[in-house]
């Protein structure tokens, strides 16, 4: 037999044994490569989802990509007075800046706490229109009278008389507070500051704001309802409350005190008294619950349900300790839709600035927030005067 050679002298199975040990060494090559291509693949589809769930996300949920990270800086800067993170850090995704002049952003436990506090309180807030700006100042253009209409046909189309529009513009004012705690009381890992600061700040807000929306004289504050000219009512013009005369001076009137709830009810339009509500004190409360119609049935009607409301007549009531007690010349009883009466114009950040100077050993927080209120519809409200 003749012996086969190759070209180099070599043999023809150990050169075809090579070939193959080449060929699936490319082949292990080949497919390395596109497991590597797949998984590269793979994680840019899984950060393009991230990203899109992120952007998609309620604006105040809570994730560990943003709300975290500014929870345990302020959770070091209460405690410690350590700013470096609050000052470095910005939450993209909020398009917010934590550090500023005036303080640092509150995490937004503490804010929703404190939001949550004050929605919940015995304010004007709980009936009020409630609006978030950004600005200094809110404005909003009321009708000061109905556009005038009427039936028309092709051969005769009369034109309609305009309604007046007015401009109305609420300023935003700066609503502090200040509590204070010992540095030894932050040291301690167990005390929840940011629990502890929440509560006392919702609780000198919720007094302040309650006092403003109902008594304010609108310098450095919201303006009150009560502050606002009154007249008699049917006789008053814009920018004056209708009033309606309980009787008697200080109280009601001794014959029919009932009959004088019934006037407060009808002298307000009946396009507002669907969503009307009572306000008033719990001295006036007492006075009124006591009350019994023809049949000896009671004017007042208790709660069904925690949470619930009383009802006057048929309508809501909210015990304000900020209005007056029944006395001369007292208006102490309103009544309206407030929603459409009264405004309140507030931003949505809560500021808190970390003092241990000034009152050493102790810790100073200052925390502040802008909280304005006015009435932009004076029809939508109506007093009774103890007189």
């Amino acid at each position: 037999m003749t012996e086969v050679k190759t070209a180099g002298g070599g043999d023809a199975p150990a050169n075809l044994k090579g070939a193959m040990l080449g060929f699936v060494g490319e082949l292990r090559g080949f497919r390395d490569d596109i497991q590597k291509k797949l998984q590269a693949q793979e994680e840019r589809m899984n950060m393009l989802d991230r990203k899109t769930a992120i952007r998609g996300r309620a604006p105040l949920s809570t994730t560990a990509e943003t709300e975290v990270p500014h929870q345990k800086a302020f959770n070091a800067y209460l405690r410690s007075g350590d700013d470096d993170g609050l000052r470095g850090l910005v939450i993209e995704e909020k398009g917010l800046t934590v550090a500023s002049d005036g303080g640092f952003l509150a995490a937004p436990q503490v804010a929703e706490t404190v939001q949550n506090v004050l929605r919940s309180g015995a304010s004007l807030r709980r009936l009020a229109n409630v609006v978030a700006v950004e600005s200094s100042a809110y404005e909003v253009l009321v009708d000061k009278g109905d556009m005038g209409a009427g039936w028309a046909s092709e051969a005769d189309m009369a034109e309609t008389v305009p309604g007046g529009i007015e401009r109305i513009s609420i300023p935003v004012h700066e609503l502090s507070a200040m509590p204070k705690a010992s540095q030894r009381l932050l040291d301690d890992a167990a005390f929840d500051v940011e629990a502890w600061l929440a509560e006392r700040i919702a609780d000198k807000f919720a007094r302040s704001e309650a006092a403003a929306f109902i008594r304010g004289d609108g310098v450095a504050k919201p303006r009150g309802i009560l502050s606002y000219p009154t007249a008699p009512n049917g006789s008053a013009t814009e920018g004056q409350i209708g009033t309606v005369l309980s009787g008697a001076l200080g109280d009601f009137d001794a014959a029919a005190p009932a009959d004088v709830l019934i006037d407060l009810v009808y002298a307000l339009g009946a396009e507002y008294r669907a969503n009307a509500s009572f306000v008033l004190n719990s001295k006036t409360a007492a006075r009124i619950r006591k009350m019994k119609d023809a049949d000896g049935r009671f004017l007042w009607t208790d709660a069904l349900s925690s949470g619930q409301a009383p009802q006057l007549l048929g309508y809501p009531v909210l015990i304000s300790e900020d209005m007056p007690d029944m006395d001369v010349e007292a208006t102490a009883v309103a009544f309206g839709d407030f929603r459409a009466a009264y405004t309140i114009v507030e931003r949505p950040d809560l500021r808190v600035l970390r003092d241990p100077f000034s009152a050493k050993p102790h810790v100073l927080f200052y925390a502040t927030k802008r909280v304005g209120g006015g009435i932009t519809d004076f029809r939508a409200v109506k007093l009774m005067k103890f007189a």
